[in-house]
């Protein structure tokens, strides 16, 4: 439901960006802008794939070493699931769907510049090439990510760590802080017997 949510959200806002926008710019950039969005979901699809197949034994020699990227890299292989479910369940399904709809509006100025085209064929043509580029650009974007996993996912990593030193975010979330605030929450509500204990002297100090 969360990934779904997310999914209807993300394409909601693309959409009324990429549509429009579509519609405005000649056609030479119309094009532009709708390769940049299949080529965002066949980026996104590298990273998700990367993340799923990477080991995480590399990264701690890294780290070891103090390489920018290493624990981040280290972060994404633990959460793999949950990022290549963004990747390639939300940012890559999401793009294959708003460049549908960017071809759509493609074909609306095709039609305004050449009336005689046919509606219907101009919108098969150009759906037809968005499909085309969207599986043509996965199939080879699996293979690569395949083969070069390890690789892709440290490159993530670095640019994660200058996200972070930049923002003071951290993407995926810090295990160790969310785990350091469950233990704060626990001793909160179920005291330790030394901590009860001076509480009741106090209390009998009154």
């Amino acid at each position: 439901m969360v990934i779904g949510g997310l999914a209807f959200l993300i394409a909601l806002l693309v959409t009324a960006l990429a549509q429009p926008l579509a519609r405005r710019l000649d056609l030479g950039l119309a094009f532009l802008v709708l390769l940049v969005i299949i080529g965002l979901g066949v980026g996104f699809d590298i990273i998700g794939v990367a993340v799923a197949v990477a080991r995480e034994t590399p990264y701690h020699a890294m780290s070891a070493k103090k390489l920018p990227g290493a624990r981040q890299a280290i972060r994404l292989v633990r959460h793999a699931p949950q990022v290549a479910a963004f990747c390639n369940d939300v940012v890559g399904d999401v793009s294959a769907s708003v460049a549908g709809a960017a071809a759509a509006a493609i074909a609306f100025n095709l039609r305004l510049f050449r009336p005689q085209l046919k509606e219907a064929v101009l919108n098969a043509l150009l759906i037809a090439l968005v499909a085309a580029l969207t599986v043509g650009g996965k199939a080879w974007a699996k293979g690569l990510a395949i083969r070069r996993a390890n690789e892709i996912v440290y490159q993530v990593g670095r640019v994660l760590y200058w996200l972070e030193r930049t923002t003071g975010i951290v993407i995926p979330g810090n295990d160790a802080s969310r785990e350091s605030h469950r233990r704060k929450a626990r001793r909160a509500a179920y005291p330790p017997a030394s901590d009860r204990r001076n509480g009741r002297e106090r209390e009998g100090a009154r």
